[in-house]
């Protein structure tokens, strides 16, 4: 069985160690999208190992751990796709050229900031909510099953970009399997709202890119894992 995707879906995704022999071709990196899901549920195991070593800690002191370990474990990768996203926004004034070159300003202006730190007060107030320790499990993996849905559905606009192999090289049907095993398995351990308020948010967030950019990039896609396991996670805690 070739893991070469797997494991260079992990490099792409965490800062998990990864076995030195990693193929780079841009083959591997259009398969490796199809395995997002795989590496959100491996996030979510250390996640929930977390918690559980942390279940004698007070519900806000635990949150804010188990968060700590979120951001430390994906190297706060799609944290700066989500300030980038939210820079261009309102620095781009409507105009995608302009938009596109704030998204390579390696800078974050005062709405990244407050964009950032709003989402996880989100994160860590549903944190704080949730009683059992499946959300946590399920939404690193809804999340990134959002990416190639949106990859499946949507323009990728940078040309030469990070992330312009992966949809170039994306095997389209095993994509869609993906996608529709990523829905299923949250249906069944959640219910259907964390997954119906995450699909709602990233159409929403779909449509935007498309009326800004004409599509997505990198970066949006990053914003749109932030905001999709915010997402599941405030949808799990109330209902």
């Amino acid at each position: 069985m070739n893991l070469a995707p797997f494991w260079l879906a992990v490099q792409f995704l965490t800062r998990l160690p990864v076995p030195r022999a990693v193929d780079f071709s841009p083959r591997a990196l259009g398969r490796s999208v199809v395995l997002y899901p795989a590496v959100g549920l491996l996030i979510g195991t250390i996640l929930l190992a977390a918690r559980l070593l942390l279940q004698d800690a007070g519900p806000s002191l635990a949150s804010a751990l188990v968060l700590l370990v979120w951001v430390l474990v994906t190297g706060g990768l799609h944290i700066d796709g989500l300030a980038d996203s939210a820079d261009a926004w309102v620095g781009g004034h409507g105009d995608a050229e302009r938009s596109l070159e704030i998204m390579k300003d390696p800078r974050s202006g005062p709405i990244a900031v407050a964009v950032v730190v709003l989402l996880l007060l989100v994160k860590f107030g549903a944190l704080a909510e949730l009683s059992g320790g499946l959300p946590l499990l399920i939404a690193p993996l809804a999340a990134r099953g959002l990416v190639p849905a949106l990859l499946l559905t949507t323009p990728y606009v940078r040309k030469g970009g990070l992330g312009s192999p992966l949809a170039e090289n994306l095997p389209r049907r095993q994509a869609l399997y993906a996608v529709l095993a990523t829905a299923a398995v949250t249906v069944a351990a959640l219910g259907p709202w964390p997954l119906v308020v995450a699909a709602a948010a990233a159409w929403t967030l779909r449509a935007m890119m498309l009326r800004r950019l004409g599509g997505c990039t990198g970066d949006t896609l990053g914003a749109s894992i932030e905001i999709g396991e915010a997402a599941v996670l405030v949808a799990a805690a109330l209902a």
